[in-house]
């Protein structure tokens, strides 16, 4: 596989490869097809009752007729499970996906420019940039859950984990609360030792899905928020400095003494960054993880007729971490080239079946059942030359 990958797949390429060894089963090999020609590539697919389509098809092996190349472009939070399941996938396949690794932003654009097979975005695509779309019609289709958590360095507290409210990092984000000992973080943290110093608010300075994410949880926890940033890829900060990525961020935090910053939380994971609890909707100090991510696409409603484009932060469930996030590929509905189009549909359809039993190993949250079911059922509705692109069987 060829990928551009941003420093953020640095810190997870031995955990990938440990993972990848651990999750290679035993795979059948692909049926013959008439003629000696390798065919099938896929279990036989057997209908479920009331999953609206779902079956147990499963890809096995290659497909003759697909294309043996995929390229797709877009956030950097799913690349190193994009990277992992590729390595897979051209093992299982023999098909080779080049993902580059270039934030939300540059995979929406890329899409919606067609110059890419799939895009790949941490934030929903909004109305107007789907009818701008130069393809038609297109879906978004969920992948994993992740999460976006506060990183700080103040060096009297390098021993002692910070807790935030999202009115206390909405308001540092506007510029109102500027000292680190303000009576707001002194009342979530009576214990610690806060110092009379000045917060330097870091943000990303490139068009982020982490952004979004970010500030969607903040717009939805603060009205003056809201009202004066709101929910983008890419706003107008009133205060702070801007990096690039999740390594700019980092970078940054990690130089500036007395600073704030927000990064994807398996980044924080990967490379050992510490990072703050976040209050959630039902008062909890839940620290993120695969488990509270997950808790987070609770009762989610209507998912059988969604488009996917779906919010889960502010989640009310008890034990779900707040700044929680769907990731998404989006591809087009109606597909122009019959061999890329069985290719990307087998791609997707192993991504959110087999590809799952990886996520938790990577740092992710697996889809939801009811979720990945609809998944299924948008990956069966593209189409080529008006006929279903999946083969399934």
């Amino acid at each position: 596989m060829q990928v551009r990958m941003s420093r953020l797949a640095t810190g997870l390429a031995l955990t990938a490869s440990l993972v990848l060894a651990a999750c290679q089963p035993a795979q059948p090999a692909a049926p013959s097809a008439p003629g000696g020609q390798q065919g099938g590539g896929g279990a036989p697919s057997v209908a479920t009752p009331g999953n609206q389509g779902a079956t147990t098809y499963r890809v096995t092996g290659p497909y003759s007729g697909e294309a043996k190349r995929l390229n797709g472009a877009g956030a950097s939070f799913p690349a190193p499970i994009y990277q992992a399941w590729a390595d897979r996938y051209q093992a299982i396949t023999q098909v080779e996906i080049n993902y580059q690794s270039q934030g939300s932003g540059a995979g929406i654009k890329a899409i919606s420019d067609m110059t890419v097979d799939f895009g790949a975005s941490d934030s929903p695509m909004t109305d107007q940039q789907l009818a701008e779309a130069k393809g038609g019609p297109l879906l978004h289709i969920p992948m994993v859950l992740g999460a976006v958590v506060p990183i700080y360095n103040v060096p009297e507290l390098s021993t002692t984990k910070l807790r935030f409210t999202g009115e206390i990092l909405a308001e540092i984000y506007l510029g109102k609360i500027t000292k680190w000992n303000d009576p707001k973080i002194k009342a979530e943290n009576p214990t610690a030792t806060l110092p009379d110093q000045t917060i330097n608010v870091v943000y990303r300075s490139d068009s982020s899905g982490t952004t979004f994410v970010w500030t969607d949880y903040l717009s939805n926890v603060s009205p003056e928020f809201k009202a004066t940033i709101g929910a983008a890829n890419a706003p107008r900060w009133p205060t702070g400095v801007g990096a690039p990525q999740n390594a700019g961020v980092a970078g940054q935090v990690q130089q500036q003494r007395y600073s704030i910053g927000y990064v994807e939380y398996i980044y924080a994971k990967a490379n050992n960054i510490a990072f703050g609890d976040v209050k959630n909707k039902a008062g909890n100090y839940v620290p993120a993880s695969e488990q509270s991510v997950s808790n987070a696409a609770k009762g989610i409603q209507n998912v059988a007729n969604s488009d996917m484009r779906i919010s889960i932060v502010n989640s009310s469930d008890p034990q779900a971490y707040p700044i929680s996030s769907f990731t998404w590929q989006l591809v087009y509905v109606n597909q122009t080239d019959k061999a890329k189009a069985i290719a990307l549909t087998r791609w997707l359809w192993w991504e959110v079946t087999d590809g799952q039993a990886m996520a938790g190993q990577l740092g992710y949250a697996p889809l939801p059942p009811e979720v990945q079911q609809r998944a299924q059922v948008m990956i069966r509705s593209i189409k080529v030359d008006g006929q279903p692109a999946l083969p399934m069987q």
